[in-house]
């Protein structure tokens, strides 16, 4: 088996509608799960272990509600582990996750799996209209200024994104200072925070459009210290757009609700609030999810969300919580098709949201098990309670 004879997974990742909805979609969704945990029970030789320790055979998937039913990997496994399904001169690209302490994910990526989540970030960018290879833009990246051969998940995402507009001029937030560290990718970083306010300042006189993208939490900071400092609003072209990812890591602490963050950057910068998303990946999932127009994380049709109880592990329905896991069938380099993720959300159905977008949807309510004197399990109640 070859990705050449993979015709389902190939149908999945080469859909062009993000959010596409059809009886015929979720069966080829199906199919292309079960080619694709062929190919890793074929590759893999943990994998394989793992569907015979769950007496699992892909055969028996018929439907979307049978996907409940695939063995899934913790998201924490790929911390301390490397599993690999195709040969290591096949790998294009290895990633590491942001995390700011602890074992960083380590997730390792062939042509195939570059290429098809790739396509799948044209596709999101080209449907909410963020493609515009005509418009020079400026770019303030909070994200960290890397060596070229830097593996950090995050970094590599933010200049990816650049290719969607020509770029003008690009600041990085996070500045390179040289000293090693095996936290960032090789160097240690430092919070510019004056650099971006300059930037900001330098971009609204221009009058180009800016793109900002990473971590909200150093654009909190920002928006923080020029309120701080009197300085007025600035008015930033309306073709602006805000698209941050990564969550708040090590300053969670210190973070504000996501409506009030948007209001700030509305007021402060002048970007209208249709034009503020956040965005949710992981290394282990590398599949996009992006805010619609309403601020929710439809599941793009390359992947299925399940939400499992925090104490039997058993789905849940619409409007319960529980431990958030995802499914796709595009990779194929790591059996990284079902990973249960440590954090808690809600999924919905998508006629809930006003955008009108059919596909369901996700609240992320927070990380299970951060604070460093609670175990999982508590944090995870804690979390359900809100």
């Amino acid at each position: 088996m070859n990705i050449k004879t993979m015709h389902a997974v190939q149908g999945v990742c080469e859909q062009r509608h993000p959010f596409a909805s059809s009886a015929a979609q979720e069966s080829m969704f199906v199919d292309a799960m079960k080619e694709n945990i062929n190919w890793h029970q074929e590759q893999s030789p943990f994998y394989r272990k793992l569907l015979e320790m769950k007496q699992f055979d892909a055969a028996t998937l018929t439907s979307i509600d049978d996907l409940a039913s695939i063995p899934f990997v913790p998201a924490t496994f790929f911390k301390s582990h490397e599993l690999l399904s195709v040969a290591r001169d096949d790998i294009k690209l290895h990633l590491t996750s942001s995390g700011t302490t602890g074992q960083k994910s380590q997730v390792s990526f062939d042509a195939w799996s570059l290429s098809a989540g790739q396509r799948m970030i044209d596709a999101v960018f080209g449907h909410y209209g963020w493609n515009t290879p005509d418009v020079k833009t400026n770019y303030l990246l909070y994200s960290y200024e890397t060596a070229s051969d830097s593996q950090l998940g995050t970094a590599h995402t933010d200049n990816f994104l650049c290719k969607y507009a020509p770029v003008a001029s690009a600041f990085y937030a996070l500045r390179r200072t040289g000293a090693p560290t095996t936290a960032t990718g090789g160097a240690s970083h430092e919070f510019d925070v004056f650099g971006c306010i300059e930037k900001l300042q330098h971009y609204a006189a221009e009058g180009l459009p800016v793109r900002i993208f990473g971590f909200p939490a150093f654009l909190f900071f920002t928006l923080k210290r020029m309120r701080e400092l009197g300085l007025p609003p600035l008015k930033l072209s309306a073709d602006s757009l805000v698209f941050l990812g990564g969550g708040w890591k090590g300053n969670a602490d210190q973070a504000i609700a996501k409506h009030d963050l948007y209001a700030r950057i509305h007021e402060q910068l002048g970007i209208p609030d249709l034009r503020i998303r956040d965005s949710f990946g992981s290394v282990e999932h590398a599949v996009p999810y992006a805010e619609c127009a309403h601020h929710q994380f439809h599941v793009p049709v390359w992947s299925q969300v399940i939400i499992r109880d925090v104490r039997t592990l058993k789905p849940r329905k619409f409007g319960e919580a529980g431990f958030l896991q995802f499914l796709t069938p595009y990779i194929t380099s790591v059996p990284a098709q079902s990973v249960l993720m440590g954090d808690m959300a809600t999924l919905y159905p998508g006629e809930s949201c006003a955008c009108g977008n059919e596909r369901p949807y996700f609240v992320i309510h927070g990380r299970a098990g951060t604070s460093k004197n609670k175990s999982c399990a508590i944090a995870a109640a804690e979390l359900l309670r809100r």
